[in-house]
């Protein structure tokens, strides 16, 4: 059976479990972590998650590992969204061209704007389709241009191949957004978990080379602090699917060194100085490893006098944000940071304007 045919299957059969009724448990059968239960379809995508042959990435070569995330992405994802387009790029970057796509939203917002968006995987795997109906759900919900960049992935290109891809990819975007229809104020930034991490380093490294800012950033499961493991790391260790087992392997394929960790640009959050940085959307989950470093980083943002929103989803799993084809938790919260990007860059271009009419 053809691969391609495989990958369909799986996300038929996944998603059609995700829809399906389901049948509670004895209360004494909840895992309750940090006062915090799952949510029943995290609960079912965690078993679903524990049966397939290859889903810890760490004990596998790299290669193996991305075709298998691509696999499981392809599964829980879901059916794409229609957007009005897509359009394969290259942008220049310091070491050659970086792959880029381009999503173009059903119905634009009133003023266009565009978003910036790097992929989680720990800096190792993920690629423009483990991350696809994300950007296209983003895209749609939020009336803006979404801009999804292949940076160099580890451990071929470590520490701080990423960081300067993903800079490199802003900085073409913002001194050519005439060519992406939108105006160089109306340009955000964001990411999930690595990529997260690769948007706040992003404006940090705009700010201080005096470089047009980001608009807003919108930043999912972001791992801010790679210099050490805050308590959520042993709370939810293993059995969530992003395990410490796994943040190990990825810290090794991506720092040269343990000194790489203390760089701002491989944790955003050791930056001294947090002032002077777009407002920022954080969405954070209850069961993940990396749930105190996103939380944690939007504190210290705030004290730097930046506006933020954090949001916990208290029930859901590090990997929400690329589960929108797995019943609807996921998706709701994917739906809810679009609405929350799309509010950002109007207050962003126009302080005047009052939330509650944003267009």
């Amino acid at each position: 059976m053809a691969k391609s045919l495989i990958d369909r299957v799986a996300r038929l059969a996944v998603t059609a479990a995700g829809k399906a009724p389901f049948r509670r448990r004895p209360t004494g059968s909840e895992t309750t972590v940090d006062g915090q239960i799952p949510h029943p379809e995290v609960r079912r995508a965690l078993k679903i998650i524990s049966l397939a042959p290859a889903s810890d990435f760490e004990t596998m070569p790299v290669e193996e590992a991305r075709l298998s995330a691509r696999s499981l992405s392809t599964a829980f994802a879901g059916r794409p969204v229609p957007v009005a387009g897509t359009e394969e790029l290259k942008i220049p970057g310091a070491a050659g061209d970086i792959p880029a796509r381009l999503y173009l939203p059903i119905e634009p917002a009133e003023q266009a704007s565009l978003l910036v968006f790097f992929h989680g995987g720990g800096w190792t795997i993920g690629d423009l389709d483990t991350h696809d109906n994300l950007c296209r759900i983003l895209a749609n919900h939020s009336g803006s241009r979404v801009l999804s960049v292949d940076y160099r992935l580890a451990p071929e290109h470590k520490f701080p191949a990423a960081a300067d891809d993903a800079y490199a990819a802003y900085r073409y975007v913002v001194h050519n957004a005439d060519r992406f229809g939108v105006d160089s104020t109306a340009i955000a930034v964001g990411g999930d978990s690595a990529g997260g991490n690769l948007a706040a380093v992003v404006c940090q490294q705009a700010r201080n080379d005096g470089e047009i800012m980001p608009a807003f950033q919108l930043l999912f499961v972001p791992a801010t602090d790679l210099s050490t493991k805050r308590p959520s790391v042993s709370l939810f260790r293993d059995g969530y699917v992003l395990t410490e087992a796994a943040i190990d392997w990825y810290f090794a394929n991506y720092v040269n060194s343990p000194e790489d960790a203390l760089n701002p640009k491989a944790s955003p959050m050791l930056a001294a100085d947090l002032s002077g940085l777009p407002a920022a959307y954080i969405a954070t989950a209850g069961f993940d490893p990396v749930r105190d470093d996103g939380e944690e980083y939007a504190r210290r943002l705030r004290e730097a006098g930046v506006p933020v929103v954090l949001r916990r989803h208290a029930r859901l799993n590090h990997t929400f944000s690329v589960m929108t084809g797995f019943g609807t938790t996921g998706l709701m919260a994917v739906v809810e940071a679009a609405a929350a990007l799309r509010t950002g860059i109007v207050l962003a271009r126009d302080p005047a304007v009052e939330p509650g009419v944003a267009q």
